[in-house]
This record gives structure tokens, sequence and C-alpha cells, in this order.
């Protein structure tokens, strides 16, 4: 059998309760990862726990609004609290937001600025401590990949996910001699299930998968979305051991649409 990539570790997931971050929560269990799992909504968040302890690992959630400081540090806190090391950070809470620079407005652009940008600053801010004391520790950003390449009436989400990318250099430059690797994925479109609740395609309004498929049938060059678990899979390969010698890369995972 294969040994387990992740087993001994503990790791935050942010914004863990669906999406890109459950699928990355689930397949860390698989890996012997004891999680702290965080969102804003309770019962998805306890639902995702339970399914990683049944995989044979320790698992809690914490509810948070990674926009508010006092909730980065109670996230922070508890962990250490209850598990007493911090090995491993995915930096996955984020909002998507449609708009070009006229029609912003000021809230929306706060509100996307404190959670896609200032909280992931915050969250490291915060574990840093930790790993340096521990000599060892991963921090994984979720970025984008109009986090290298402009957008088209998302003028805030493309804007703050190069601030992420450009983050992550800068902190993997800062850590790389205390044994701290710091490392962006950069999904491409990925099909999760609230981006039909919320309208993202076709400007407003609730849209079916085919009709979403439709769509990126017209610009991807593999013709389908990523899947959260594949995703998932390359927030893995920067988590452990397997991605030992990189720190400060961003890894595009897109289908190939940036190549074009």
């Amino acid at each position: 059998m294969n040994t387990p990539k992740l087993s001994g570790q503990v790791a935050i997931l942010t914004g863990a309760t669906s999406g890109i971050g459950k699928a990355t929560a689930l397949l860390f269990a698989s890996q012997g990862a004891d999680l702290v799992i965080t969102g804003r909504r309770a019962g998805l968040g306890e639902e995702v726990a339970e399914q990683a302890r049944q995989m044979g690992v320790r698992a809690v959630f914490i509810q948070a609004d990674h926009s508010r400081l006092e909730d980065c540090q109670r996230v922070v806190d508890e962990t250490m609290r209850q598990f007493g090391q911090i090995d491993i950070l995915f930096n996955n809470a984020g909002v998507v937001m449609q708009g070009t620079a006229e029609s912003t407005s000021e809230a929306d652009w706060e509100r996307l600025m404190a959670l896609n940008v200032t909280a992931v600053w915050r969250m490291s801010r915060l574990v840093l401590p930790h790993m340096r004391a521990a000599r060892k520790g991963v921090i994984v950003n979720n970025a984008s990949d109009w986090g290298v390449v402009g957008a088209k009436d998302a003028l805030a989400y493309a804007t703050s996910k190069g601030a992420v990318v450009l983050m992550t250099k800068s902190m993997a430059l800062d850590h790389a001699q205390e044994g701290i690797r710091v490392n962006a994925v950069c999904p491409g479109d990925t099909f999760v299930e609230r981006w039909l609740e919320q309208g993202y395609f076709q400007g407003s309004g609730a849209v079916t998968y085919e009709e979403a498929l439709c769509e990126s049938a017209g610009y991807l060059p593999m013709k389908r979305f990523a899947s959260a678990d594949e995703i998932a899979r390359a927030v893995l390969f920067l988590a452990s051991d397997d991605s030992s010698f990189v720190t400060g890369t961003t890894l595009l995972v897109d289908g190939g649409n940036t190549a074009q």
C-alpha cells in the first residue's frame, strides 16, 4: 500500500464547505491529514468534517468569515489549542464578481478585496510564526488563471487574483530559508454548484450545467470545465512532499486557457 502523503499533518482549509475547498479537504483526509475546515455555512461545514472523520482522521469545522480579523485569529488559535501544530494552510476562501472599472461599486470592491486578498495575507501572517517555530510548513493560495492574464468584465476579481499571485511569490522568497514553502494554484473554469446558483454564467440568473458547458466549449481548448477533484489533486501536489523543491510558483490548472 502507498503511504499517505499527509500522515501526521494538520491542515487549515478556508472556505471548504463546498466546491474546490470541500474536494481538497476530503482528498487531504484520504491522505491522512487532520483538518480544520472553515466557512460561513455551518451545516455544510459540519457535513464535510463528518465525512473526513469517517476516513479515520480528526476534523473540526469552525464557522468563520475570513474578511474579519477576529475570525481569522480565532481559527488559528483554536487550531493550535486542539491540534498543537499547523503544517498546511490552504487559503481557498474567496468570492467571484463581475464588473468593469465603472460598474464595480465601492462596496463590492472593498468586500471582494477583503476576502480575496486581505484574508490571504492575514491568515498567512497568523500561521507563519507557528510554521517558523516548527521549521516547516506549506501555504497554498487559491489564485486563478485570471491572476496571470486579463479578464473581461471581471476587473476586481482579476485584480485580486493577480495580487494573490505576487503575494505568493513574495512570501515564498521571504520564508524559503525557514523551511516554509508558499505556492499558488491557478484554476481555470471549474464546475461548482454555486456558479449555477449565483448566475455566474450569461450575466444573471441560474443556468443549467448543459448551458454552462455550452458556453465553455466556445473558448476552452479542452472543451470542458475542470472538476473540483482535479483542482484538489493539484493542491495536494503543492501541499505534499511531492513538491518539496517547489516554492514561489503558480500552478496553472486551466485546460490550456492561458496557452492561447
